[in-house]
């Protein structure tokens, strides 16, 4: 940069690092982690969403198919619905008790045991594939194979594919099923909806089949017993040669109302039965829900009254409190209630089974006077009564079959179209859409996922990363001495300027000093260490060692960058080239080989012929030398009469190799002060401050820090 107006350029500097200052506070926040680290995120996140991708692509579809049923409704053509179905609506006990028998093993094998349903869950085995597809490969025995043979096996295996649960707050159950396959998953969802309604249907109808078994057991009986009577007829007929039906005796007629009598008795009995096998049935469920106990009026007057003593004492509760006195009332009331209940129910209970004993005994009975009276007949009719009787006997018998047959007949019919307290809603339809997985929201988690796990990486990577970020992690460490950073250079198409050192090439150092000279941020960062030298002056500094915590943080880069900013401004600057390790001047200045600062300590060459000039009229450079191989092991103990000779110069730079080394803390004693360089992103401030201790602890007085490489966008990158 050229200067024709030095005083405007200086002011226009001192204006634009008030404002710089003013306009760039220190933060903290997350995204300046993010944009720190947005490699390790870009890496973590491509990598997770690429996963996600994969996943979906390798993943197989699974469709569900879901059918459902309704819980708690009335029996077609029962009127006794209010306190008893009221009850049974509102307990959420029965939803739960018919959610684990849906679910239970017994309906799942009933399931299972329909026509083609175990096909169908092999074919779903198989489908599946996965490790049984490898098994397959590798010639073992698939887990499909086992489950030919292991019913519970297959009964575990379809279980986790069954989903069944409450649609909302309904008394809807529905009930679903997975597979790779839409047909597959229909008829498995539809087979167990039809496995539990049946098992409904057979569990409320077992009373009346009971009842049934036993009257067409009877019903057998008396057809054998007609066709034996029938036979003995028509052979004593034969035998006697009597007319059917002449002559009828007292006593006949005495049988034929006895007969009528244990006709019906045995019908009584036959409903008792029946009535007592229901009560034994619903013990497990609880009396209070049999139908021969709900017969009982007074029963469900006590339902129905316990029922309103709930709901008050439900509103009294919310609307007073649980400490009301009014509610220990309604709570003494409800148990008077529920014990009146109780004891009906067990009174209706024990009137059944005493029915049922009084009928047996009745039915014992009549058939005794039946026998007895039979005797009678034939004793008082041996010649004249035995046909009548005879006939008599096959006519009630005919009459007793023919009402037998009709009430049997009737409870098969009950026990066909009965349905209990659960009813289809729907089967399940062939799904058309795959339920799993589903691409847009796959990726949506893919993506959520991605970013969470790149963000953690990034920040976690980030939080324990302790190096620089800028000046300000330094200013307790400068003191009053000078901190001040230097941006990150980019070149003509934005490629990014990394270390301004390396040891596999030679890095353009000469180009990046254009750079920094054309750059703006860099020239006032230059002229904050021109001030604080006060160059030129008889209380500045006039020789300067440059060096810094380690190797790459840029002291040659700032070495050749100060002294080209020196030069412009009218000084003359003499750059010494001291660090033995990495000798760059040659070939960032594009000096020529030839002698340099060893052949000048050796006393080989003139200082004046090892010191070369550059493009920059005012700036001379004085390279280490060409005989640096086989140089003396420390510089700093015999460049004292070298700088005596560099008296003509303004400024001399001394390109001092890191602080660690033992040249570096030679060379600092013969300089008037030391400008520290770190490296943002590199070195800590913990290797800064142990760098510039050692360094006045030498004996060396400490001019500034130069944080290098610091981003252009300062708040945001030194944020933590």
């Amino acid at each position: 940069m050229a200067y024709d107006n030095l005083g405007a350029t200086v002011s226009d500097m001192e204006t634009r690092r008030a404002t710089s200052a003013a306009a760039a506070p220190p933060g903290h926040g997350l995204l300046a982690a993010l944009w720190r680290r947005k490699a390790i995120f870009s890496v973590i996140f491509i990598a997770i969403l690429g996963a996600v991708v994969a996943a979906l692509l390798v993943l197989p579809v699974q469709y569900m198919a879901t059918g459902s049923v309704i819980v708690a409704e009335q029996e077609p053509g029962d009127n006794n619905s209010s306190a008893v179905w009221a009850q049974k609506a509102g307990d959420p006990a029965d939803m739960e008790s018919q959610l684990l028998i849906i679910g239970s093993s017994r309906v799942l094998k009933a399931a299972i045991a329909a026509p083609g349903v175990f096909e169908l869950a092999l074919q779903d085995c198989a489908a599946s594939k996965g490790i049984g597809a490898l098994l397959e490969t590798l010639g073992r025995r698939s887990g499909c194979d086992k489950l030919r043979e292991d019913a519970d096996a297959l009964v575990e295996f379809v279980r986790p594919r069954y989903s069944i649960g409450n649609v909302g707050r309904s008394r809807v159950i529905s009930i679903s099923y997975q597979s790779t396959r839409p047909e597959i998953a229909q008829k498995m969802a539809n087979a167990l909806i039809a496995a539990f309604l049946e098992d409904q249907r057979a569990n409320l109808s077992s009373g009346r089949q009971h009842a049934a078994d036993w009257l067409w057991a009877e019903v057998h009986r008396l057809e054998t017993e007609l066709r034996d009577d029938d036979g003995k007829i028509q052979e004593y007929k034969r035998k006697k040669g009597l007319a059917r039906g002449t002559n009828a005796l007292i006593d006949s007629e005495r049988l034929t109302s006895l007969t009528q009598q244990l006709s019906t008795a045995e019908a009584t009995r036959a409903e008792a039965s029946a009535r007592l096998r229901e009560i034994s049935a619903n013990k497990g469920k609880g009396l209070a829900d049999s139908p021969a106990v709900l017969a009982s009026r007074s029963v469900s007057d006590l339902k129905q009254q316990l029922t309103m003593i709930e709901i008050r004492l439900a509103s009294t509760r919310t609307t007073l409190g649980d400490r009301h006195p009014a509610l220990r009332e309604l709570e003494q009331e409800r148990d008077i209630a529920q014990r009146r209940l109780a004891a009906e129910v067990a009174g209706v209970a024990a009137a059944v089974k005493r029915n049922y004993e009084a009928a047996n005994s009745l039915v014992a009975s009549l058939k005794a006077k039946v026998e007895g009276a039979k005797i009678e007949v034939g004793d008082a009719m041996i010649d004249q009564g035995s046909i009548e009787t005879l006939v008599h006997g096959v006519d009630m018998k005919r009459r007793q079959y023919s009402e037998l047959y009709k009430r049997a007949s009737e409870l098969d019919a009950d026990r066909r179209v009965l349905n209990g307290s659960t009813r289809l809603v729907g089967m399940a339809e062939l799904p058309n859409q795959p339920y799993f997985p589903k691409k847009l929201p796959f990726l949506a988690a893919g993506l959520t996922l991605a970013t969470l796990l790149g963000a953690t990486a990034a920040i976690l990577r980030d939080r324990f990363d302790k190096s620089l970020r800028g000046s300000a992690e330094l200013t307790a460490l400068a003191g009053d001495a000078l901190c001040v950073e230097l941006p990150h250079l980019r070149g003509a198409h934005g490629k990014l300027f990394g270390r301004r050192e390396r040891r596999d090439r030679a890095l353009p150092l000469m180009a990046l000093a254009k750079l920094a000279e054309s750059d703006e941020t860099t020239q006032r960062q230059l002229f904050e260490i021109y001030s604080s030298a006060r160059i030129g002056e008889a209380k500045g500094s006039r020789i300067i060692a440059v060096t810094s915590p380690a190797h790459g943080d840029g002291k040659t880069f700032l070495t050749l960058a100060l002294a080209q900013f020196v030069a412009t401004m009218g000084h003359r600057v003499l750059v010494v080239e001291c660090d033995r390790a990495n000798p760059c001047f040659d070939s960032a200045l594009g000096l020529e080989h030839g002698p340099g600062l060893l052949e000048a300590l050796d006393g080989t060459a003139s200082l004046r012929d090892c010191v070369t000039g550059t493009a920059s009229r005012l700036l001379d450079a004085l390279p280490l030398g060409a005989s640096g191989e086989a140089a003396p092991p420390q510089i700093g103990k015999r460049i004292e009469t070298v700088l005596k000779a560099t008296r003509d110069y303004d400024l001399v730079l001394l390109d001092c190799p890191p602080a660690d080394a033992l040249d570096a803390r030679l060379l600092v004693r013969q300089a008037d002060s030391i400008l520290l360089c770190a490296r943002a992103g590199g070195s800590s401030a913990e290797e800064a401050l142990a760098a510039s201790e050692a360094l006045t602890a030498s004996g060396g007085r400490l001019l500034g820090v130069v944080v290098n490489l610091a981003e252009r966008d300062e708040p945001l990158f030194s944020r933590r």
